[in-house]
Parts: C-alpha cells; structure tokens; sequence
C-alpha cells in the first residue's frame, strides 16, 4: 500500500524560502498573502486565472431537497457556492507523466 504525503501550508512556505532565500516567516507571510487574495477574489465572484497553473472559479449549487440517511426525514439542503479548480494542461502533462 502507497502512503501519499500532504503537503500544508507550511511545508509550501519551507519550499518557497528554500529555492528562493527567504527566512521561513517571510515565506509564510507570502503564501498565506497568495491564498487570502484567490479567496479574496472568488468570495467576489472572479475567477481566478493562474497561467501554466489552472483556474479558480465560483460555481453555484441550487437549493434542493435531500434526505437525511440515518432517520430518511426529508430535509432542505440550502443553496451553497463552492470554489471549483480547473488545471492547466502544463500541470496535467506533470501529473500524466
């Protein structure tokens, strides 16, 4: 069985600071910058485009009726906006090898 590794927001910064010299504070303060505008801007309904990396956009999901599977009460499940995440094709070639 494979083990996969996570990678967090701190390992992120550590990789950063490594392959560019900065201190690792200096690095989280950037990547935590990076993350609060792409939520920033998909809280306003852009679409966020990041060339050779992919495309962050808003996408809506209707109110709808749903059921409850421990009691199978039907319920109302509210309208929701969830942020959908489209690769670019360099980093799909990256993932297919």
């Amino acid at each position: 069985m494979c083990r996969r590794r996570m990678m967090n927001n701190n390992d992120l910064a550590e990789a950063i600071a490594a392959d560019h010299g900065l201190n690792k504070a200096d690095s989280r303060k950037i990547v935590d910058a990076v993350f609060a505008a792409i939520a920033g801007a998909a809280a306003k309904g852009d679409e966020i485009s990041l060339n050779g990396f992919g495309k962050f956009k808003v996408k809506e999901s209707a109110a709808r009726e749903g059921r409850n599977p421990a009691t199978g009460e039907t319920i109302q499940i509210a309208a929701s906006k969830k942020l959908g995440f489209t690769p670019a094709k360099a980093v799909k070639d990256l993932l297919n090898g």
